[in-house]
């Protein structure tokens, strides 16, 4: 690859989207850049105004959010990613739902993000009150559609109630938010399975007229094993959906859970604190005399007894496992021990019982061409000695419900869609999240959720709604912080390994407000940016010598066009073709012009290039952009309208 291969012509409004990487990557496009800037400067509300306009679940998000954001964030091109997860966190713990008020969450909502045709609609089933089932059921009340929502289980929330350990997501904070979309006006329905209490055609013939599926993948998965079948074999889904109901499954002293992903160090942290465990504060509250000291005590005894021995078994090399980092260190703190590059073999017992998980060496997990395909050294074998072996090695689907009238056709245990739409094979009929795409984050289901539910509209209104981005350049008027480029990275902190291993109390603390001002002080504001006005340009390399971090060149046009690959582009904006380019002594080439290159992933925004500039031919400007919905009374081409068969009566369709 040459030198020149890895730079970028600025083309339209889209580069300067792609520089607001943190938003950009989002799912959901939520401007991290614009709330983290917003606690930096004290406008705290206005912070969490921002984190929620585009998501419904910002305070879930900002407690349990795979933080795709972060994953990106120009800043860890510098030194590390700003804490952006812990920020939204701060400012949702004061004026989200948790604070008591559903005023702001209702108020914050960018309405720009639904169709603009709203009215007073027909009657729409969701089924599943999970993450992706509640967004489509906020968006379709909001736009004008009566909203039933049917639960399997006795109250809302899904895998954010039953599949992320209590110890990280607070339950009240769960309910607190679902509340405030119920209060929008959306029905719920709780202890009403698909396939048990009602089916998808009883729907049709209540006269819901378009049925929405967030059903998930309620189910864990087993390798067949010899063993596999002994009691205290479980699979991971069954095993946290107990815990976190506080109806603990009986575990042995030697707890052995199999997988490397983060739902095998939820399951393996789950396991390491006691049956029973509480709160700090419920355990206080349940004493007759409420004495701190006496729960100290007991917390203590439990500690020095060595309660449980814990063991994460997974085929990946250390560097390799896909659970976080964060949940490997403290999980390691909390006592866990991992044995990577192992895959399980068999399970070993008496009676019934588990004694034991063979174990053999994986030499490696994926072939040359990336795909899963391990391979094993049978002769390095390890035996770890087990009570209980968990597994946590992926989630499966629960389709029983489907009925051959329904229309809705699977595929490979997923419901099969349209990955445009999430409209099924049935047309009346929607789904999405993991049901729809396999296992992802809280953040996609979501995503996925908002486009069901456009698409939901249009089947229903005939109509084809499109985002539309609209942008404009504004002036840069901004500050950093003191030292900015030189802060490190921090996140809240956790209580001590003691405690978390002991109770069952969330492991998070909050940041401080000097904290959270300091971390959201290191944002590098990439939407501002650097503009050039080349006419304006006296090629002085004045920008070139005062840029701190050297990421500015001015080369000449022979040396660009070294890669043929711009050849085109120059051409074009000399007025030559392409032949005649190539014809021209360098020394020529030179004559002409040059070109600025500049490295945006190290840029800091400090803006002495701007200040050097003898002709302003370099300012400083902020790009400020925002989607919004845009519905045309035209069919959506990738929405089938009609319905066949025994769907079609109850529907209504243009």
């Amino acid at each position: 690859m040459s030198e020149w291969a890895q730079f970028e012509a600025i083309e339209g409004a889209d580069y300067w989207i792609k520089m607001v990487k943190c938003q950009h990557a989002c799912p959901v496009h939520t401007n991290a850049c614009g709330y983290v800037t917003a606690i930096a400067e004290g406008r705290y509300e206005a912070a969490y105004r921002i984190a929620r306009a585009t998501n419904p679940f910002a305070s879930i998000c900002g407690r349990v959010c795979g933080a795709p954001c972060e994953m990106n964030c120009r800043r860890g091109d510098v030194d590390a990613p700003v804490s952006i997860r812990a920020l939204k966190r701060f400012v949702s713990s004061q004026f989200g739902p948790e604070a008591g008020d559903f005023r702001i969450h209702q108020e914050a909502c960018d309405i720009r993000m639904l169709p603009p045709n709203r009215g007073d609609y027909e009657r729409i089933a969701v089924v599943g009150a999970g993450v992706s089932g509640l967004t489509v059921a906020h968006d379709l009340t909001r736009i004008g559609y009566k909203v039933t929502v049917f639960e399997a289980d006795s109250e809302p929330g899904g895998m954010l109630m039953v599949g992320v350990p209590v110890f990280r997501l607070p339950r009240d904070l769960v309910k607190r938010e679902i509340q405030a979309v119920l209060a929008l006006g959306v029905e719920l329905k709780c202890n009403m399975r698909l396939g048990r209490d009602f089916t998808i055609a009883s729907l049709r013939e209540q006269g819901y007229k378009a049925i929405f599926l967030g059903i998930g993948l309620p189910k864990g998965r087993k390798l067949p094993l010899p063993g596999s079948d002994r009691e205290m074999v479980y699979d991971g889904m069954d095993f946290l959906r107990a815990f976190n109901e506080g109806k603990p499954l009986p575990l042995g002293r030697r707890v052995v859970v199999i997988g490397g992903g983060n739902v095998a160090y939820d399951v393996a942290r789950s396991a390491v604190r006691p049956a029973g465990a509480m709160t700090r504060g419920e355990a206080i509250a349940d004493m007759e005399r409420g004495e701190q000291v006496a729960y100290d005590v007991a917390r203590s005894a439990l500690r020095l007894s060595g309660d449980k021995e814990v063991h994460v078994v997974c085929l990946e090399k250390r560097e390799e496992m896909p659970a976080d980092e964060v949940e490997i260190l403290e999980g390691e703190e909390e006592g866990i021990h991992l044995h990577s590059s192992r895959g399980p073999k068999a399970i070993f017992g008496d009676n019934g019982t588990v004694t034991a998980l063979r174990t053999i060496r994986c030499t490696s997990v994926f072939d040359a061409g990336g795909r899963f395909n391990p391979t094993f050294d049978e002769t390095d074998v390890e035996d770890i000695p087990a009570d209980t072996v968990i597994y946590a090695i992926g989630q499966s689907s629960d389709l029983s419900f489907l009925k051959p009238e329904d229309g809705v056709q699977s595929e490979r245990g997923l419901i099969k869609v349209n990955r445009e739409t999430y409209q099924t094979s049935a047309p009346d009929v929607f789904a999405c999240g993991d049901i729809a795409h396999g296992p992802r984050l809280f953040i996609d289901a979501i995503a996925s959720a908002q486009i069901a539910a456009r698409s939901m509209h249009d089947f229903l209104r005939g109509t084809r709604t499109d985002i539309a981005v609209r942008s404009h350049w504004a002036p840069a008027v901004y500050t950093m912080a003191e030292g900015w480029d030189r802060l490190p990275r921090a996140t809240p902190a956790v209580l001590d390994a003691a405690q978390r291993s002991t109770s069952l109390d969330i492991i998070e603390e909050d940041f401080s407000p000097d904290d959270a001002h300091r971390q959201a002080s290191r944002c590098l504001r990439c939407n501002v940016n650097t503009v050039f006005d080349t006419s304006a340009c006296i090629a002085c390399n004045g920008c070139v010598d005062v840029c701190p971090q050297n990421l500015i060149r001015l080369v000449g046009l022979s040396q660009f066009c070294e890669d043929r690959q711009w050849h085109e582009m120059v051409a074009g904006t000399l007025g030559m073709s392409v032949e005649e380019l190539r014809s021209m002594d360098p020394r020529e080439l030179d004559a002409m012009g040059g070109m600025m290159l500049k490295d945006e992933s190290a840029c800091i925004r400090c803006g002495l290039c701007a200040a050097r500039c003898p002709t302003h031919a370099v300012t400083m400007k902020k790009f400020e952009f925002y989607r919004e919905c845009v519905t045309v009374p035209t069919p959506n081409s990738q929405i089938q309208y009609r319905v066949s068969g025994p769907a079609s009566a109850a529907l209504g369709a243009p």
